[in-house]
């Protein structure tokens, strides 16, 4: 899917992408300390940006362990997807900056 959706991307607009990714993503290392250190409160949770589970979590002390547990098998596809919805946000917004910047120089000569 990703690749799909990097075609007809340039070589300046994929370098954009590499830089926002590497601003934006979220680590691995950081989600599992989280785990560790915060799972009966759904630190790993909010980092990724699930919230709303993140205070169920929360509330109820990680379902009592059993959900904490549950995610110990379940936080390497959460980072996966949540740095692969990073990177769809990224590509939209270099995709709308370059529409932008088309449009503006379409517009230009018109006023010329």
């Amino acid at each position: 899917m990703s690749l799909i959706q990097k075609q007809g991307l340039t070589s300046e607009e994929l370098q954009l992408l590499n830089t926002e990714m590497t601003k934006r993503q979220k680590s691995a290392g950081v989600a599992w300390l989280l785990w560790v250190f915060t799972a009966g409160f759904g630190g790993h949770r909010f980092y990724l940006g699930r919230t709303g589970t993140a205070v169920a979590m929360l509330l109820t002390l990680g379902g009592l362990g059993i959900w904490a547990f549950i995610d110990l098998f379940l936080l390497n596809g959460m980072i996966k997807d949540t740095n692969e919805k990073i990177e769809s946000e990224i590509i939209s917004e270099v995709r709308l900056m370059k529409q932008a910047k088309q449009n503006s120089e379409q517009a230009a000569p018109a006023h010329s």
